[in-house]
């Protein structure tokens, strides 16, 4: 069912399931946006949240709307191999893994985050890899990569650190960004030889969770961005 790995070595995660048939995850292909939508409103926010970390739950309306794009309508989720980086309580690699993906990796560097995404998936019933870890040095090879990584408002260029490990790491990458980065994110992207789509554009309500918040949510309109490496 899954267990916390300490480090950052994902090449055996990567492989250990590639090319062999497996039921665990792979039942729930009938399953409707809404019903995935509610089952990853289950999942708990983290539990600590950490400033400096911009430590924000994935929205699961924004998560369910990703996956089911990821899956249905590109072909990228289902019998594929997926890692989550930053994946925080684990909402979308626990999603990925409840449409089909063959083998699930979920990696952060808190691991009081890895912990609860552990346990949410267990009680699930879902076999997912969770690394306690630095994306940095991750290694190994995935067919997609997810992610709602930091939007870099706290450490500058957060948000290139987490898509030049998603670059390297998978062949296609899904990831959330703040719309109004969306120019310097598509330079970014087209120097490093990627082509990307905006597949989404919505917004997401940042509840308030630390004491600079001085209203109940904030809104910020993001890009979901799929993304195919050079």
């Amino acid at each position: 069912m899954g267990r916390v790995h300490e480090g950052n070595d994902t090449r055996g995660l990567a492989l250990a399931t590639h090319g062999v048939s497996t039921t665990v995850n792979s039942v729930n292909v009938s399953v409707r946006k809404r019903d995935l939508e509610m089952m990853l409103q289950t999942i708990a926010a983290h539990p600590n949240p950490k400033v400096n970390m911009e430590q924000y739950t994935t929205p699961a309306e924004i998560a369910a709307d990703l996956l089911f794009r990821a899956c249905y309508s590109y072909g990228d989720i289902r019998g594929k191999t997926v890692i989550d980086l930053g994946t925080g309580t684990g909402r979308l690699a626990i999603g990925a893994a409840i449409l089909g993906a063959e083998q699930v990796v979920g990696i952060d560097l808190d691991s009081e985050s890895t912990r609860k995404a552990l346990s949410s998936s267990k009680l699930m019933g879902l076999r997912i890899d969770w690394v306690a870890g630095n994306i940095e040095v991750a290694r190994g090879h995935f067919d997609t990569v997810i992610m709602n990584p930091p939007f870099g408002t706290r450490q500058e260029h957060a948000d290139i650190k987490f898509l030049t490990a998603a670059l390297r790491l998978g062949k296609v990458v899904y990831s959330i960004h703040k719309t109004t980065t969306r120019p310097f994110i598509s330079r970014w992207l087209r120097d490093a030889d990627a082509q990307s789509e905006v597949m989404m554009t919505t917004k997401m309500f940042i509840p308030h969770q630390f004491d600079f918040h001085n209203k109940r949510r904030y809104p910020v309109v993001v890009d979901v961005l799929r993304i195919i490496s050079g």
